[in-house]
């Protein structure tokens, strides 16, 4: 048996709640995540339970126990109640238990992902955007030339003035600022 610290405080940790993050499944990692979190407040067994049949939750020592050592699945309504009496965000309690115990690296991750995801939907988008226009021009092909350089134009002006934004002129450069207000 090891001993881990958990927010802020030493939890006992057999190796069988020492699991590999996100190798476990979200049933698995609300089980460990259970037994961490009635640990750290250094509540019982009976103690969670009581406080989860206050919440409106009815669960047994037996049934918290039995699910923070995988001999019971828990179902999405006990999920929910575990997340409220602990203060926690469903998909926080689902999270693998080394990083879930860290909210803040929880919220990034999920900005990431969400980031990520924002990215391929984008990408798909250019990419049918492309296709579309590629398909009209070769029906059209008297204004391929044109059209090549006007969206080569305003793909290069986007990029330029999103690196403008990100990470200002480059050293030594001055902007004059017209009447437009661009430089």
């Amino acid at each position: 048996m090891a001993v881990a610290r958990y927010e802020g405080k030493e939890v006992a940790v057999t190796d069988e709640d020492s699991p590999q993050g996100v190798l476990l499944s979200g049933e698995a990692n609300v089980a460990v995540r259970i037994k961490l979190e009635r640990e750290a407040r250094g509540w019982s067994t009976n103690a969670l339970s009581d406080r989860l049949n206050e919440a409106g939750f009815e669960m047994n020592p037996s049934a918290v126990w039995r699910i923070e050592n995988g001999k019971r699945r828990i179902n999405l309504d006990e999920a929910i109640g575990f997340a409220e009496v602990f203060g926690l965000d469903l998909r926080n309690l689902v999270g693998p238990p080394q990083l879930a115990a860290q909210a803040r690296a929880m919220e990034l991750i999920d900005a990431v992902v969400d980031a990520f995801r924002e990215t391929q939907r984008a990408n798909a988008a250019y990419t049918k955007a492309r296709d579309d226009l590629d398909v009209y021009l070769a029906e059209h092909p008297d204004i391929r030339e044109e059209a090549d350089v006007m969206v080569s134009t305003a793909i290069a002006e986007a990029s330029t003035k999103h690196l403008m934004e990100v990470y200002g002129l480059p050293p030594g450069e001055n902007r004059d600022v017209g009447s437009s207000g661009e430089a």
